[in-house]
């Protein structure tokens, strides 16, 4: 039995999983939970993250708009289900105006550490790179320095500091829809000068687990248990008909989380229905944010469909670890 160590969340979403179902993930049967045109102006509402905040939920979501300009919104919700999306995007504070001028902003994470909410995201900056900015009620909204230089994608912290320092992990990119991607690790002390960069994972160049051929990236806030750190992440093979994203997990040490203790073979989620199989970006399940809740053991999946709506799944830390165990890369 494995255990997850963080906060207790009675009111997590919560669907028991169908029987008979071989999967470790299965999904919440009125999927999605956020359509493409939750808000007016928007085109799709996907990639997007959402942590337990005050009496409910609160998220940061990627709204593409009806011109396909790419922002972030804040967003509410009692359930964690049914969420009402503001209707005008993020507007960041900050001291430094060259860092506020905005190009395009997308796939965000939030992660609570200390005192208050860190939002990342791909941020647009002569190319993507990773944007860091923080807020404390989900209302006022302060923009910190890029993380990195561009080009990369999927910044993700850590939910506490490591050794004294805030970790992070991301995949180093190009300007394109990139064709590679491996997740390193990178740490600070102070949220703008990064260093200490760890390779933790590459995809997996032969058919041994193929569905993780053409690059790899990480998901959700890594989930902190008593045997490590479980990440789970995206992995992407190309195909004769475009990229396939799917979703796997591994586990990473505790101390040294650019060490990969275990990593999943299979799948766990791949885009089977129609929602995820059919939209903008076809044959997309991108995960971007897990609730968690300590006592029972249970993890709610926030994921992205087809680049299109907004899909919820649910798991355990126990599901997620035998599988990855039973199934080794």
């Amino acid at each position: 039995m494995s255990k997850i160590i963080g906060s207790s969340l009675p009111n997590i979403p919560w669907v028991d999983k169908p029987e008979n179902y071989k999967m470790p993930i299965w999904r919440y049967p009125e999927n999605p939970i956020i359509g493409r045109d939750a808000i007016e102006c928007s085109n799709s509402v996907f990639n997007s993250a959402v942590v337990p905040f005050e009496d409910g939920y609160a998220g940061v979501f990627r709204c593409d708009s009806k011109s396909v300009s790419m922002d972030l919104f804040p967003g509410f919700s009692k359930d964690g289900i049914h969420w009402k999306i503001n209707e005008k995007p993020i507007t960041f504070l900050g001291e430094e105006e060259e860092i506020l001028k905005r190009e395009y902003r997308y796939d965000p994470r939030v992660c609570f550490v200390e005192d208050r909410y860190y939002v990342t995201w791909c941020n647009g900056y002569h190319g993507p790179t990773i944007g860091v900015g923080y807020t404390f009620d989900f209302k006022t909204f302060y923009q910190l320095e890029n993380a990195f230089l561009p080009y990369n994608r999927n910044g993700v912290l850590f939910p506490r500091k490591i050794n004294g320092y805030y970790g992070l992990l991301s995949r180093p990119s190009d300007t394109g829809h990139t064709p590679f991607g491996d997740i390193f690790f990178s740490q600070s002390k102070d949220l703008e000068y990064w260093g200490h960069h760890r390779h933790v994972m590459s995809p997996v160049r032969d058919d041994a687990s193929a569905w993780q051929s053409t690059k790899v990236g990480p998901g959700p806030i890594p989930i902190e248990t008593e045997e490590g750190w479980l990440l789970i992440y995206h992995g992407v093979i190309n195909t004769c008909n475009g990229f396939v994203y799917r979703v796997g997990c591994a586990l990473l040490d505790i101390d040294e989380p650019w060490k990969v203790k275990c990593r999943s073979k299979y799948y766990i989620l791949a885009p089977y229905e129609y929602y995820e199989c059919v939209g903008d970006v076809p044959n997309v399940v991108f995960p971007c944010a897990a609730l968690t809740d300590a006592d029972t053991g249970r993890i709610a999946l926030y994921y992205g469909c087809a680049d299109t709506v907004t899909g919820l799944a649910f798991t355990t830390v126990n599901d997620l670890m035998d599988y990855m165990k039973k199934y080794p890369l």
